[in-house]
């Protein structure tokens, strides 16, 4: 008995697997994750893990930019009248 079940109708490549069958076939899911795309691991029938091919990984954690970068393209930074008040709060007394 195979613990490997289908998450999609829609994509019969696209595979659940449980914890100890990962473990115990971990070439396969590795294999499957290049050929097919991410493979999700349940614990307790509930997701867990997704392993996903290093080349897919590398492609979506690469940056896109730095900080500023990110600020400059802000919608906010063609807001007129953006005023950002700090709250009203006293600092804590120290222990």
């Amino acid at each position: 008995m195979t613990n490997v079940t289908r998450t999609s109708q829609s994509d019969p490549a696209a595979r659940a697997w449980t914890v100890a069958t990962a473990k115990a076939r971990l070439s396969e899911v590795i294999d499957r994750a290049r050929t097919h795309g991410p493979q999700m691991i349940t614990r307790n029938g509930r997701p867990a893990a997704v392993v996903v091919d290093v080349e897919e990984w590398e492609r979506r954690a690469q940056r896109a930019g730095t900080l500023a970068d990110f600020f400059a393209r802000s919608p906010l930074r063609e807001v007129p009248e953006l005023s950002i008040e700090r709250a009203p709060d006293l600092p804590r007394d120290a222990l």
